[in-house]
């Protein structure tokens, strides 16, 4: 299994970025990246690094009913989360799983 880690309060509520039509979730490779882009990231200083795993996968993929929900997997190099690469639900389920990821 790959290591994905998302953002998550203390009341279990996942970091996602409201959108005009969705919510964006970004997800980061490592522990360290993720406390790497907090650091300039006010808004998530309320949250803290977790694993994501299949059964919290499907916790976060359900943030509102109202609005479709996608994973942004977040650019090393991009502090403020806008580099980076969407990943579809099946994308997701592959790398938890221990699948490599292929970028264009």
């Amino acid at each position: 299994m790959s290591s994905i880690y998302g953002m998550q309060r203390a009341n279990g509520d996942w970091f996602a970025i409201k959108e005009k039509l969705n919510f964006r979730v970004p997800l980061f490779p490592s522990h360290r990246e993720a406390m790497r882009v907090r650091a300039f990231n006010p808004e998530m200083l309320l949250f803290k690094p977790a694993l994501i795993d299949e059964g919290t996968f499907k916790d976060v993929a359900q943030v509102d009913d109202k609005r479709l929900v996608y994973f942004w997997l977040v650019d090393e190099t991009s502090p403020n989360m806008k580099r980076g690469a969407a990943l579809q639900h099946e994308q997701l389920a592959l790398i938890l799983r221990g699948a490599e990821v292929v970028r264009n």
